[in-house]
């Protein structure tokens, strides 16, 4: 059974609710003030791991709005009305069928900025400069216009996988240099406990590991969604932009 686009999205949304919910509970059981047995915040624990670990996170962070931005924009412009509108499809085409003028669809194609109508332009273009139309070379060009706004379309989507690869490796480089600085806590400080100190140590290095897989883990579920929605997209820019060349070819004298 199919399921809905609005569906999947509360899913989605759902599921980075869970992980965001989760992290401070999980915190407050693995780490704890040592002196009166209150748990710690996140907040202290990585004000507590150093510069490198507030580095990571602040990275992690930046990565996690980026992620935010995307999904934001790709909701917005993975949509059919923004890729090849079915009222514009529907007025190109009778211009052409009644024999309007090239330059009246040229105008039409202008006005309204988008990959279909970047198609539409490339088709006008070549008909402009012959005289004489080639039916298949018509088709290659629409094509290959075609084909140069499928691959922006869908490349889009791959800054979201970028996100969900390199978020994880971040944080686990957050992790080796945390768990360093723990066992060299635990070599040069004599004063305190030794488990004491290797705890809040590897509490600190797995907090960047946690925070990787956070922001790794929706971006990773949207990308799968957003690809599957560009597919569709494009599926439908191919429909229109076959509509089109049909059209043109029928109005050939």
């Amino acid at each position: 059974m199919r399921i809905q686009g609005s569906r999947i999205r509360w899913i989605y949304g759902g599921t980075l609710w869970l992980a965001l919910s989760a992290l401070p509970s999980a915190f407050a059981q693995t780490g704890g003030d040592t002196t009166t047995g209150s748990p710690l915040s996140v907040r202290e624990v990585v004000s507590s791991g150093g510069w490198v670990i507030m580095s990571v996170v602040g990275l992690l962070g930046l990565l996690s709005i980026l992620t935010v931005a995307f999904i934001l924009y790709f909701f917005v412009v993975l949509r059919t009305s923004q890729i090849a509108p079915p009222r514009f499809q529907r007025d190109l085409r009778e211009l052409i069928v009644a024999g309007a003028p090239l330059e009246k669809a040229r105008k039409l194609c202008e006005d309204h900025p988008c990959p279909l109508s970047a198609v539409g332009l490339s088709a006008m273009d070549y008909l402009h400069d012959v005289s004489d139309v080639d039916p298949t070379l018509l088709k290659d060009v629409m094509e290959g216009e075609g084909a140069r706004q499928s691959e922006t379309i869908q490349g889009q989507t791959q800054y979201l996988m970028d996100i969900a690869v390199v978020s994880p490796m971040v944080g686990l480089l957050g992790t080796v240099f945390g768990m360093m600085s723990a066992f060299s806590s635990i070599a040069l400080n004599l004063a305190q406990a030794k488990p004491v100190v290797l705890a809040l140590g590897v509490t600190q290095a797995l907090l960047t590991t946690a925070f990787g897989l956070i922001v790794g883990i929706p971006a990773m579920l949207f990308y799968a969604y957003f690809r599957r929605q560009s597919s569709k997209v494009v599926s439908h820019l191919e429909s229109a932009s076959t509509d089109i060349l049909t059209a043109l070819l029928g109005r050939r004298p």
